[in-house]
């Protein structure tokens, strides 16, 4: 084959000429002069295609992605090797080097090339948001039927910081701008509606109590014309603690354990341990705590019944003897609950 350009014969020709002619003007590597990135000043995330990701990430990596992202590589070039650089920062402008090695039609080439990165500053719109103070969700947290204690505020905002300091690794939104103090309770504004729920559910499954929502419309969004709703989030610790007693169903009970999913309870005339569920909760009637506690004497034991005193007029009374009561011995004290001129051992 002839190349029109250099006149030599019985070469192949590569878009018509031969491959020393088509190596001249060839470049294996393209990479614009002048690229831009926009960048969240608050977090670091990158806009790219229309969406925001990639937060937290170092100015200097953000540069070395935006020229990897802005290269590319003809498909004749093979092993191709390529160092980037920055080489100074004026101001918001990175003045970069690139330089590349790559095999291309059996012959090693090389090339530099000097592009500026500049990094637009904005904020993203999660960024925005936050530094405005919004929120999508309140849960507001109060007790059944009774004043919250202070050990109970205490548990609960330690699940609180706990879910929110993990939610936060992945949710931009997961941070509370306000707290409020009603004389019901405490009100706990949070970013994300999403974190909100994983807060209530975990305050839930570790504290037990029940939960409601409601959604409450804000405002309506001109551009799309959805309501914008805001939803506050009711978690309600239990009236009962555990120690104290209960009536359901006609047995007295007392409380051993709440969680999330279950009450359990000790029958006070079977001693039977019961498992019950919070869809059981309002048929609940509570009846004492453990202030109601009182002590009676062992005054006699025989290997069918076992015998005490009443506390308040020491007259004897029998109870039919089980396994626990095997160990107890005429003399030891024993804790009982008086409710409704009956007498159960604890």
């Amino acid at each position: 084959m002839f190349c029109p350009e250099c006149g030599r014969t019985d070469v192949e020709l590569f878009e018509g000429v031969c491959k020393d002619c088509y190596l001249k003007g060839y470049q294996f590597l393209k990479i614009p002069e002048n690229i831009t990135v926009t960048v969240c000043k608050h977090c670091n995330a990158k806009l790219e295609g229309g969406k925001w990701q990639e937060e937290e990430i170092p100015e200097e990596e953000i540069i070395y992605r935006a020229l990897e992202n802005n290269i590319e590589v003809d498909e004749l070039a093979q092993d191709e090797e390529i160092e980037l650089e920055i080489d100074q920062m004026r101001g918001t402008i990175a003045e970069c080097y690139v330089e590349a090695t790559a095999t291309v039609l059996g012959e090693l080439m090389s090339e530099a090339h000097t592009p500026n990165v500049r990094i637009n500053h904005t904020v993203c719109p999660d960024c925005s948001k936050k530094s405005s103070g919004y929120y999508e969700a309140v849960i507001q947290l109060r007790a059944d039927e009774r004043e919250l204690d202070s050990e109970e505020i205490a548990n609960a905002e330690e699940i609180i910081r706990r879910v929110i300091e993990k939610q936060a690794r992945k949710d931009k939104l997961a941070y509370i701008p306000q707290i409020a103090t009603p004389k019901e309770g405490k009100d706990y504004y949070i970013g994300s509606l999403k974190t909100a729920r994983k807060v209530a559910g975990q305050l839930k499954e570790e504290l037990g109590g029940t939960t409601k929502e409601s959604p409450r419309l804000i405002t309506e969004d001109k551009n799309t014309g959805k309501g914008l709703y805001r939803t506050w989030i009711s978690f309600r610790l239990p009236k009962i603690h555990v120690g104290d007693f209960i009536r359901f169903n006609s047995k007295i009970a007392r409380i051993t354990a709440i969680t999330g999913s279950r009450i359990q309870v000790e029958d006070l005339e079977s001693h039977e341990d019961i498992s019950l569920k919070w869809r059981d909760y309002d048929s609940m009637e509570m009846i004492a705590s453990e202030k109601d506690v009182e002590k009676a004497m062992i005054s006699s034991i025989s290997p069918s019944w076992i015998q005490i005193l009443d506390p308040e007029d020491y007259s004897p009374i029998d109870f039919e003897m089980n396994d626990k009561f095997k160990d107890l011995n005429i003399g030891d004290e024993i804790e009982v609950l008086k409710y409704e001129n009956k007498i159960f051992i604890i």
